[in-house]
């Protein structure tokens, strides 16, 4: 019996053949249609950089081939691969396809033993269609090389959607010619001492058109009404006074960085006690020219207006205000995103989507937010904290990360469960994906991103790609377990946290 490549996430099918395999050597040619070679050359070559089988070297004599090509045969981003001693077919039914099946490739080449990859057929397809992962640029300003080189972790796994968490209390970090004073005043700080930042336009744009070429979709988020204490800095009139209520003093306690103040730039960790003003019509006026700019900088689908831990803005204002705002984007040409507490409003603009962030048992009435997305005819998308917000600490003594999400969450926490058993009455079909957040109050640079998402980050790739629980074999945590440590090695060639 040949033994199964070790691969993450996991195909939908993989047959090992039982012949000879094809010998990777300088001479190993990348051929196929124009388009598919030129889209993907320089994402090959810099895979072979590191895995180093010569491929940008001129063809010198017989060994094998890579062939690429876009055949139309199949479902959105599936393609197929085959091995043999002649050579490797990689076909996608589109371009997105064709790119995971190289990313499926950089696997094999990277656990082959001594450069000979094995036989092998694999047949695949995702899921889900949206598999997300999600960066906080707000509590710790992030450059746009280090949002690049995470895009390059996160499509190496096959995820499509880059969610970018753009405002939160502690900064505002996307220029804004409407509203200039945003970076102005409000873009200087972080968390703790830390320095702040942001992004002009233009590098919003270089971000967007990075993910786009390794087919993620930039998702831009904005979130209102509550974490926007960073707008007082800029716009004191549209903003209340902080609500310093004892779940606020509680955990100012608890992580220190002192009592917010209005109008003066907040470092710490404490949460729920930002507002906009909810019956200010310049509120709207604001929230749509920041809104309509994000939208005309974003080609993709969705535009995500937070809405969590709104907990200084009474409930009733609160719903009024992201039915209002879902209406605003909507209007704007884009599907309304928000996290699942803007369920408690029951008349959202149609078809909005609504992302979970409770836990995998959830609690609190958390669920019933989240089905009145689906009632709306929406869908959702599933963030549970206790298993894929990959900054929560890994290891009690990890030096980074928090751990209110129940506490740590261990690789085994984070593979161990299944998107459709979560949210009773949320059904396979109700569910748009998976998305991983990476919340950023510890985490100051990339290497502080990779030692928090590694190697969880295969598992949520896992639980976005993958069959379901209980539908294959493979889909086991004794599988995951057994396959990490050779993908590991793949990302330490590559120069990744694992």
């Amino acid at each position: 019996m040949v033994a199964a490549p070790s691969l993450i996430p996991l195909p939908l099918s993989v047959t090992p053949v039982d012949a000879p395999g094809l010998a990777l050597t300088a001479e190993t040619e990348i051929t196929g249609e124009t388009d598919a070679v030129a889209a993907l050359h320089g994402i090959l070559l810099d895979l072979d950089l590191d895995l180093g089988f010569g491929l940008d070297r001129a063809p010198a004599g017989d060994g094998g081939h890579v062939e690429l090509s876009v055949d139309g045969d199949g479902d959105p981003e599936s393609y197929r691969l085959e091995v043999d001693a002649s050579g490797v077919r990689v076909r996608g039914a589109d371009a997105a396809g064709l790119f995971y099946g190289v990313q499926t490739l950089g696997q094999l080449v990277a656990a082959a033993d001594a450069g000979l990859l094995p036989s092998v057929r694999i047949a695949d397809a995702p899921r889900f269609a949206y598999r997300g992962v999600m960066l906080d640029v707000a509590r710790h300003f992030h450059p746009v090389e280090t949002v690049e080189a995470y895009i390059d972790r996160a499509a190496g796994l096959k995820f499509n959607h880059l969610h970018l968490h753009l405002s939160d209390d502690q900064g505002w970090r996307l220029a804004s010619a409407s509203r200039p004073l945003l970076t102005e005043r409000a873009s200087g700080t972080s968390v703790g001492d830390d320095p702040g930042g942001f992004y002009t336009q233009d590098d919003y744009r270089r971000i967007v058109a990075y993910a786009a070429a390794r087919h993620m979709t930039v998702v831009p988020e904005i979130d209102l009404p509550g974490h926007t204490h960073a707008v007082s800095l800029a716009y004191p009139e549209l903003t209340e006074q902080p609500v310093l209520a004892p779940h606020v003093l509680e955990t100012v306690e608890a992580y220190g960085g002192g009592i917010p103040t209005h109008g003066e730039p907040y470092r710490g960790l404490a949460v729920g006690f930002s507002s906009l003003r909810i019956h200010a019509e310049e509120t709207y006026a604001f929230v749509t020219d920041v809104l309509r700019e994000l939208a005309d900088l974003t080609p993709g689908h969705y535009l995500h207006i937070g809405g969590d831990e709104a907990l200084g803005t009474p409930a009733a204002d609160y719903a009024a205000f992201v039915a209002r705002v879902t209406r605003i984007v909507a209007d704007l040409g884009k599907v309304p995103v928000a996290w699942h507490e803007a369920g408690a409003a029951t008349d959202l603009a149609p078809g909005t989507v609504g992302q979970y962030w409770g836990f995998v048992t959830p609690t609190d009435g958390m669920d019933d937010k989240t089905r009145t997305f689906v009632r709306r005819g929406g869908r959702v998308i599933l963030s549970p904290a206790d298993a894929v917000y990959l900054d929560m600490k890994p290891t009690d003594d990890f030096p980074i990360g928090l751990t209110w999400a129940r506490g740590v969450t261990s690789v085994e926490r984070a593979y161990r469960w299944e998107p459709v058993e979560v949210i009773d009455g949320v059904a396979e079909a109700d569910i748009l994906g998976v998305e991983a957040p990476l919340w950023t109050e510890t985490v100051r640079d990339l290497s502080d991103i990779d030692a928090l998402a590694f190697p969880r980050i295969g598992a949520a790739a896992e639980a976005g790609w993958s069959p379901r629980t209980g539908t294959h074999p493979d889909r086991t945590w004794e599988s995951f377990r057994a396959r990490l440590p050779v993908i590991s090695r793949y990302w330490r060639r590559r120069g990744y946290g694992a």
